[in-house]
């Protein structure tokens, strides 16, 4: 057993965990060589409810520069969205937006 008080916070734990949850998170397509284009908008339109332009806007993004920012904001509703974009195979990962 450890010799640390259970009542009292973890001051090294918590608070870093705190911190990493915190702030916004940014849902980022990355291109692959699999979906088409028509796929990889149809999906926009489906998880994020994007207008065709949009969606379109954000697939030529990742098609021309190789990723695309499709949506920012607290983490556990960007992990959701990247989870459900990879559910749609569509290579996503999360980034911390460090600018804010």
């Amino acid at each position: 057993m450890s010799p640390r008080n259970k009542t009292q916070p973890d001051p090294e734990g918590s608070s870093a965990t705190a911190t990493a949850l915190e702030g916004r998170w940014n849902v980022v397509v990355l291109n692959d060589p699999v979906n088409l284009m028509s796929y990889v908008v149809l999906v926009f339109k489906k998880v994020f409810g994007f207008s065709e332009v949009t969606a379109r806007k954000h697939m030529l993004e990742v098609h021309e520069q190789g990723r695309s920012v499709v949506w920012s904001g607290v983490r556990e509703q960007a992990e959701h969205y990247a989870f459900t974009l990879q559910h749609w195979h569509l290579h996503t990962v999360l980034e911390s937006d460090e600018a804010h």
